[in-house]
């Protein structure tokens, strides 16, 4: 199958892309890349660095291991071959995975209209649809022409929340200002506010264990065609759920 991942103009989770393109391809499927401007993207340099988390660097840097899938993730030909936004025919493709970041330039993926479009004529026809940590603000925000309503409305999600996006901001906010805070809304406060009961929105148990350590690590909520996932820690998890949904 092919899934689509957009990917803003910079600044995107190296985790959150990294550990679900490898199990896309590791399952047998192929991935296509889009961009606004067709040019390549790139991850958050920071998340990649740990430079300027101070004495939260182990938890908030990438982990060796996704540094390492992130360099084979860039030096991939799809990866330096993206698409464009504006050529996108939601047709022709099998699914698509919406990934997080919080950086300011996450903004080019999390506000485009044509990807929100995309994500609604996928969630309406019954294809694969997945968002992690931000990236559940693409479908809150896209909007099923029939109803006039987010997608998510009548869906059961997660997205990152409330205590995980202030917990991260209030731990590096003196140094670093509104690094973490993408938005003046939390992630949770406007998923939320998309659904048809606050009661659909589900945050888990809150956990500082790093991605990849065991099985039972991470979380997500899954939906019909749809699953969600909270941060970086669940992009394990999430990745083995969306290629689930492929059959």
């Amino acid at each position: 199958m092919q899934i689509l991942f957009p990917l803003p103009t910079r600044g995107f989770d190296p985790t959150e892309t990294s550990v679900p393109w490898k199990a896309l391809l590791d399952g047998g499927h192929e991935v296509v890349f889009a961009t606004p401007e067709a040019q390549p993207s790139a991850a958050d340099p920071r998340v990649l660095s740990g430079r300027g988390f101070g004495p939260f660097r182990q938890w908030l840097r990438a982990t060796t291991a996704v540094r390492a899938l992130y360099t084979e993730l860039e030096a991939s030909e799809a990866f330096r071959q993206p698409r464009s936004y504006a050529d996108l025919d939601p047709d022709d493709y099998d699914g698509v995975i919406i990934v997080g970041g919080h950086a300011e330039d996450m903004k080019s993926l999390l506000e485009s209209k044509q990807i929100q479009n995309l994500v609604a004529v996928h969630m309406n026809a019954g294809k694969p649809v997945g968002a992690i940590c931000h990236g559940v603000l693409v479908p809150a925000r896209a909007i099923d022409p029939a109803t006039g309503r987010s997608v998510l409305h009548g869906r059961k999600t997660t997205a990152l929340t409330k205590v995980q996006e202030l917990s991260a901001w209030a731990m590096t906010g003196l140094w670093l200002g509104s690094y973490y805070r993408t938005y003046a809304k939390t992630v949770e406060d406007e998923v939320t506010e998309a659904l048809a009961k606050p009661e659909d929105f589900d945050a888990g148990s809150f956990t500082m264990a790093r991605e990849g350590q065991g099985k039972d690590v991470g979380f997500v909520v899954r939906d019909r065609n749809y699953v969600s996932a909270r941060y970086y820690v669940d992009a394990y998890k999430f990745a083995e759920a969306y290629v689930g949904l492929l059959g």
